[in-house]
């Protein structure tokens, strides 16, 4: 089955145009903008298509293209982190529903506080993930610090969207460095379907300039915040000191070194076990897919222990098997699932679509 979403757009304060997507049933969980987006092109991206299937399984999940790049109106003169705030505003207002998640990745986490303390009527639960309170100009404490945070912006105004091996494999390994070959090239491709060089390098710097620190410090509803250890993109303290500014938040430490995470890594099941138990949402009858596959209560085992993100070996040791046998149940999983991988197993353990192969 393939996964479909609906596109629409709504018009900011100040009369940009923001292209709104969302996909699947039940409540909303809205996503914030952040610097990468194009809602169109990451229906088929090997990295972003795995949280939609994952997030759509149990919500209406809602995201949009930030000003400047996407579907959303690229030739903006205000690219303002005051603009973004309206246009998160914008795509709160459309919704329907009284209240929903707010889900806040990496600079939209400070987007998700801002609005959570603007409107918290409308914010059931906060999450925040990879994200930050300060951005790199502001938390800058040395002079080596603060030119570290202009040359990344100047680097991108120069490298962005060329054919070069060099920039591509430096920028890619700040987001995914545990990534596969093909999600390396596909973030590349990202570059240049996405924002112009000049946008792409202004809005940097202007995220660089975000400041919430203070404000979290008076947020008012539940929070959940994640963190990857080793995060290339943003350090693990900036986790840590978001989660104790805002009162009563839950921390969660990822083992991770991705900025985004991806499917075949543990902390991928991880997050979103937390998410679930953080939402209250209850644990679901066996997905459709797994029932029709007829699984064994062997193999049944075994698939829950790969979405809870164990490998082979800690499957082997929980289950008292030999890693070998855990190795040649798999192959019969995959086979009855009609799947590849692991992260595609996962998606159909949690509830998610059959991966297209079309």
């Amino acid at each position: 089955m393939k996964l479909s979403q609906s596109i629409r757009f709504c018009t900011s304060a100040d009369g940009t145009r923001i292209a709104v997507a969302s996909c699947g049933e039940g409540p909303v969980i809205l996503r914030a903008a952040h610097w990468l987006s194009h809602v169109d092109y990451d229906l088929e991206s090997p990295v972003w298509r795995p949280w939609l299937q994952a997030l759509s399984a149990r919500s209406r999940f809602v995201r949009y293209d930030p000003r400047g790049s996407g579907l959303s109106e690229r030739y903006v003169a205000d690219l303002s982190i005051e603009a973004w705030n309206a246009d998160l505003d914008a795509v709160a207002e459309s919704i329907d529903e009284p209240r929903f998640v707010l889900l806040g990745l990496s600079q939209g986490g400070a987007l998700a506080v801002a609005y959570a303390l603007r409107h918290p009527e409308r914010v059931s639960h906060l999450v925040l993930l990879n994200a930050y309170g300060q951005g790199g100009r502001v938390r800058a404490q040395t002079e080596a610090e603060r030119l570290e945070a202009e040359t990344l912006v100047n680097f991108i105004r120069i490298g962005w969207g060329r054919d070069n091996p060099a920039f591509c494999q430096f920028f890619t390994n700040l987001f995914i460095p545990d990534g596969t070959p093909e999600q390396h090239r596909w973030w590349g491709d990202l570059e240049r379907v996405t924002a112009s060089a000049d946008v792409a390098a202004q809005l940097l710097s202007n995220m660089q300039g975000i400041d919430v620190a203070e404000l979290s410090r008076t947020i008012s509803v539940p929070t959940l915040v994640l963190h990857s250890r080793g995060d290339m993109r943003v350090p693990f303290s900036e986790g840590c000191k978001l989660a104790a500014a805002i009162p009563g938040a839950r921390f969660v430490p990822l083992e991770s070194k991705n900025h985004v995470l991806l499917p075949d890594e543990p902390a991928w099941a991880v997050f979103h076990a937390q998410l679930a138990a953080f939402l209250g949402w209850d644990q679901p009858a066996q997905p459709r897919a797994i029932v029709q596959a007829g699984l064994t209560a062997a193999e049944t085992a075994i698939l829950k222990l790969i979405a809870e993100g164990l490998d082979n070996r800690a499957i082997a040791q929980r289950l008292g098997k030999s890693a070998k046998t855990v190795r040649n149940q798999l192959s019969v999983i995959f086979s009855k699932l009609g799947v590849h991988s692991r992260s595609q197993a996962i998606v159909l353990a949690l509830g998610g679509e059959q991966p297209s192969t079309g």
